[in-house]
C-alpha cells in the first residue's frame, strides 16, 4: 500500500523535510501537492524501480520546479487567489500529510521588550543556565520588526534582539536622521543578558549593521546580507517614490550629526519607469559612475570581529554586490586581523534574506506606489537564501561560540 513519509511534520522555518512516497508500483507516475490555500505547487515524479518517489534524489518530470530539490515545493509555491489555510501534503490515490512549519521554534521564548527608548522583542532558548551568546537583529527599508528571524536565531543557541529602529510606535516614523546612540542602548542591554554579542542585517539593515559594528567595539561579529559598505540617503515622507527618493536626508546621526551619504540618483531610465508604472529596479538610483566619495564609506576596519558579507549578483533591489565590495577592499587594504569574507550568489535577486524556504517565485515585491524589481531567477534566489542562512548561522556560531 502506498504511503506518504514526511520527516519532520512539525519543524521550524529553516528546517529542511525530507518527503518520500513509498509502496508504489515501479514506473508509476504521481504529482505531490503542496497547498497553505493562498498558494500552491506541484510536481510530477516517476517512481524508481523500488516503487519509491524520493525528493531528495529525484528529479521531477514536470511542475513548478526543475531538477533534484527537496525543498523545491516550497519555494516554488505561487498565489492561487485562495484563503490561506494548513499547510498540506498531498498525492492523489495515496493520500495527504498536514505539515506545520513553526515561526518560533518549540523551545524558544519570545518576550517584548519596551524600555529605555527600545522598541523589540527578545527570542531565547529556554533558561538552562549557560550564558549565550547575543545577536542584535536589524530589518531593513520596510521599518518594523523581524522576529521570525531572531526567533529562529534563537534556536540555534543565540540570545536574539529583534530591534526595530523605525515605522514602529515610539519610533521615529521614517528612515531619517536615526541615531546610533540608539544602537549603543540595545548593546548594552543585551550584554547585560548575555555573552560575546554580534549584529545581522539585511539590505538597510546591512548597511546598518556594518555601520553599528564599526561604531561599538563592543561588536565581535557582523553580518550584512544583501547589504553595503557604504552610508547611502535616508528614505523621507513623500506621496510616491519620485518624492522620497528627492527628500534630502541622512539616515543616520552621531552626536547629533548626520552622517555623510551617497545621494540618489533619478536619471531618465528610472524615471520613465516610475512614471510609466513598470516594475523599478531601484538600484537604478545608485549612481557611483563617478566614484564614492570617501567620507561616506563606512570605517569598517574599526570592527573588532569578524565581518560576514552576503550579496546578490542579479540584484535589482540596489547594487549590493558592489556596495558591499567597498567594505570588503577596506577590510584587505587595512589587514583586518578577524575572518572576513564577501559571498556572492551570481543570478540570485534581492529577496534573499532569512528566513529560508519562503516562496521565491515572485520577482517582484510592492513599493510606495510601485512595484519595486527584485532581479534574479527564483530557484537561484531560493538556493542562495538557504546557503546564505546556513553560513550566517554557521559565522555566527563560530565567532561568538554557542
Amino acid at each position: 500500500m502506498a504511503e506518504i513519509l514526511v520527516n519532520p511534520q512539525v519543524a521550524p522555518l529553516d528546517q529542511p523535510v525530507d518527503i518520500v512516497v513509498v509502496g508504489l508500483k515501479p514506473g508509476d507516475e504521481i504529482t505531490v501537492q503542496l497547498s497553505t490555500g493562498d498558494r500552491a505547487s506541484h510536481a510530477v515524479f516517476t517512481a524508481d524501480d523500488r516503487g519509491v518517489v524520493d525528493l531528495t534524489r529525484h528529479a521531477p518530470v514536470d511542475g513548478s520546479y526543475r531538477g533534484v530539490d527537496p525543498m523545491g515545493l516550497f519555494w516554488s509555491l505561487e498565489h492561487t487567489g485562495g484563503k490561506p489555510s494548513p499547510m498540506c501534503l498531498s498525492v492523489e490515490g495515496v493520500g495527504d500529510r498536514l505539515l506545520e512549519r513553526l515561526t518560533v521554534p518549540e523551545g524558544v521564548e519570545r518576550v517584548e521588550v519596551r524600555e529605555n527608548g527600545l522598541v523589540g522583542t527578545l527570542f531565547a532558548p529556554e533558561d538552562d543556565g549557560a550564558e549565550l551568546p547575543g545577536v542584535i537583529v536589524l530589518g531593513g527599508s520596510e521599518g518594523g520588526l523581524h522576529e521570525s528571524d531572531a526567533a529562529l536565531l534563537a534556536a540555534h543557541g543565540f540570545v536574539a534582539f529583534a530591534l526595530g529602529y523605525f515605522g514602529m510606535k515610539d519610533l521615529p516614523e521614517h528612515l531619517v536622521d536615526i541615531p546610533l546612540e540608539y544602537f549603543g542602548t540595545a548593546i548594552e542591554y543585551l550584554a547585560e543578558r548575555c555573552g560575546e554579542i554580534g549584529v545581522i542585517g539585511g539590505s538597510r539593515g546591512g548597511e546598518l549593521a556594518l555601520l553599528v559594528a564599526a561604531t561599538f567595539p563592543q561588536v565581535r561579529a557582523v553580518v550584512s546580507v544583501v547589504g553595503s559598505g557604504v552610508v547611502t540617503q535616508g528614505i523621507g515622507p513623500g506621496a510616491n517614490l519620485l518624492q522620497i527618493l528627492q527628500h534630502d536626508a541622512a539616515s543616520w546621526t552621531l552626536k547629533g550629526e548626520p552622517l555623510p551619504y551617497l545621494p540618489y540618483y533619478v536619471g531618465d531610465e528610472l524615471r520613465s519607469k516610475i512614471v510609466n508604472g513598470e516594475p523599478v529596479p531601484l538600484r537604478l538610483a545608485f549612481d557611483t559612475s563617478d566614484g564614492i566619495p570617501e567620507d561616506t564609506e563606512i570605517r569598517v576596519e574599526n570592527i573588532v570581529g569578524g565581518v560576514l558579507l552576503i550579496s546578490s549578483g542579479h540584484d535589482d533591489g540596489w547594487p549590493s554586490t558592489e556596495l558591499s565590495d567597498v567594505a570588503m577592499r577596506r577590510l584587505k587594504d587595512h589587514e583586518h586581523p578577524f575572518p572576513f569574507e564577501h559571498v556572492v550568489y551570481p543570478e540570485a535577486g534581492h529577496l534573499i534574506a532569512a528566513p529560508p524556504y519562503r516562496p521565491a517565485t515572485e520577482v517582484t515585491y510592492p513599493g510606495p506606489g510601485v512595484t519595486f524589481s527584485g532581479g534574479g531567477v527564483p530557484q537561484a534566489t531560493a538556493h542562495a537564501q538557504a546557503n546564505a542562512w546556513k553560513r550566517t548561522v554557521e559565522f555566527l556560531q563560530e565567532q561568538l561560540g554557542t
